[in-house]
């Protein structure tokens, strides 16, 4: 066999190979619809069905969600267009709403509001119903701007779950807390964060899970972002890591073990511009060949300093 011969077989190998590591999950570039989608304050996003989607707004003025449709590639996962549809309120004032899911049995969804650290239910055209997840004492102790954040609900185990951004008062890991389909309180577990990795310099690092998401397999996926703001802009950048974990091997009360998903980063420097503060995350469609679409969606704060953006992403598994 010629040297030539063996170094296209080597690197054709190599491909093969790399291919086979990388196969099984599937990050998909972000993209941005400025023409069909208002700068806003995009932190949370449930499927609502076809191409429906539920997503809340934090600094909306009055308590509700926006509809968006989204339409996603059948084969590939990509995001081939989105568009906002209207805003549906409540009426009352906004509740620095961050979580929100849908919840099939009644047609309605759930929203988690940061302020009042409550989970209110909305009929589908943004009325509250008078019903709630019965929150355990425990939450009354979350930090200011830290309270409840990850909200989700799975109809084939008839499970919600919700966590707070940081860790509740006095303690160093998050309790994830379930809920029946009765809106009682179930089993908790405990989950503990990735260490910083950002090398402490001048700006601040913010840490926090934003997002978790229900499998019909009873696991979740869990969301970590870690935010670095330089301080004058450039070299921020936002890490972001989604974990499996899975409570139903666990028993409960536990700290949960975390297998790795996937991670990528988003920054911005002299030549980029994709910094993206990913705050919702809901399962969508599956692909034609059988695989898991996820769709991300950043908080913009209203497309700040004219360079951050609305961005949406998708990742297959």
């Amino acid at each position: 066999m010629s040297n030539r011969w063996l170094l296209a077989v080597c690197c054709w190998l190599w491909a093969v190979g790399s291919f086979a590591q990388n196969s099984e999950v599937m990050l998909c570039r972000q993209r941005e619809f400025h023409t069909s989608i208002p700068a806003g304050n995009y932190s949370g996003i449930t499927w609502l069905g076809g191409n429906r989607y539920a997503v809340v707004n934090d600094k909306a003025e009055h308590s509700g969600f926006h509809l968006f449709t989204i339409t996603i590639d059948s084969v590939s996962g990509r995001i081939r267009k989105a568009r906002e549809t209207g805003f549906y309120s409540s009426g009352t004032a906004n509740r620095d709403e961050e979580g929100i899911c849908f919840f099939p049995h009644d047609s309605t969804v759930f929203i988690s509001g940061e302020k009042d650290n409550q989970v209110l239910e909305y009929t589908l055209d943004g009325r509250l119903t008078g019903r709630q997840l019965h929150m355990p004492s425990a939450f009354a102790t979350a930090k200011k701007n830290y309270g409840l954040e990850a909200l989700t609900y799975n109809q084939a185990t008839a499970r919600f779950w919700t966590t707070s951004e940081l860790p509740l008062a006095g303690a160093d890991q998050h309790r994830l807390q379930s809920f029946g389909r009765d809106l009682q309180p179930r089993g908790m577990w405990y989950y503990k964060m990735d260490d910083a990795t950002t090398v402490q310099r001048e700006g601040r690092t913010l840490k926090g899970i934003p997002a978790m998401t229900a499998l019909d397999d009873g696991r979740l996926l869990i969301l970590e972002r870690e935010i670095y703001m330089a301080k004058k802009k450039i070299g921020s950048t936002v890490q972001c890591k989604i974990y499996i974990v899975s409570p139903s091997e666990a028993a409960e009360g536990s700290l949960l073990p975390k297998t790795l998903l996937t991670s990528f980063s988003t920054k911005i420097n002299l030549t980029a511009r994709s910094f993206a503060n990913y705050e919702g995350m809901c399962l969508g469609p599956k692909l034609q060949d059988g695989r898991q679409v996820l769709i991300l969606i950043s908080d913009s704060q209203n497309q700040q300093y004219g360079i951050l953006r609305d961005w949406l992403k998708t990742i297959v598994f």
